[in-house]
C-alpha cells in the first residue's frame, strides 16, 4: 500500500515540474539547420553558462521564439546573430569577434600563462641552494656514532 502511495505522488512531482515543450516546424532542412546552429552557439544571458537550446529561463525561451521568426523570414545566421549581439551585446555570443575591445578576452589567459612562468622563473632563481656543510669536528663525529649505537641497540 505504501509502495502505491509512493508511485502517486513521483507521478504528481514529476507533473507538476515537466516544463511545456516547444515545437517549431520549418520549411526545409536548411533552416531547421541554421536554428539549431544558433541555438547552440547563443549564450543565455540569464544562466550564462549554458546556450539558449538547453536553458529554460524566460529570456532563453523569448531569444529561441525571436530566432526561430527570424529563421522562418528567411535571415541569414550573420544577420540573426548581429541583432542578437545589438540586443544583447557581445555576451550573448560563445565565440566573441575579434576586436580591440575583446582582445582581453582571447589574450587574457596567455598572458596570466606568460606571468606565472616568469614568476616561478624568478623564485626559483631567487633561492638560494643549501648552504654546504663543512666537515664535521671529531667530537660531531663521535656523538653521530654514539646515537647510531643507541638505536641499533633499540
Amino acid at each position: 500500500m505504501i509502495r502505491y502511495l509512493y508511485v502517486i505522488l513521483l507521478a504528481i512531482s514529476l507533473s507538476v515540474s515537466a516544463n511545456s515543450i516547444e515545437i517549431y516546424t520549418f520549411d526545409n532542412k536548411q533552416q531547421e539547420k541554421v536554428y539549431h546552429s544558433l541555438t547552440q552557439d547563443l549564450r543565455c544571458l540569464v544562466c550564462q553558462n549554458q546556450n539558449i537550446a538547453e536553458s529554460n529561463a524566460e529570456l532563453a525561451k523569448d531569444m529561441r521564439r525571436k530566432t526561430y521568426e527570424m529563421v522562418k523570414q528567411d535571415k541569414s545566421e550573420k544577420e540573426i546573430s548581429a541583432f542578437m549581439v545589438t540586443r544583447y551585446g557581445d555576451f550573448v555570443l560563445y565565440r566573441p569577434p575579434f576586436e580591440p575591445m575583446t582582445w582581453l578576452l582571447w589574450f587574457g589567459p596567455l598572458i596570466i600563462f606568460i606571468v606565472g612562468i616568469l614568476f616561478v622563473v624568478r623564485f626559483m632563481k631567487s633561492q638560494k641552494p643549501d648552504a654546504q656543510v663543512d666537515s664535521l669536528s671529531e667530537e660531531e663525529i663521535e656523538r653521530i656514532k654514539n646515537l647510531h649505537a643507541e638505536q641499533d641497540k633499540k
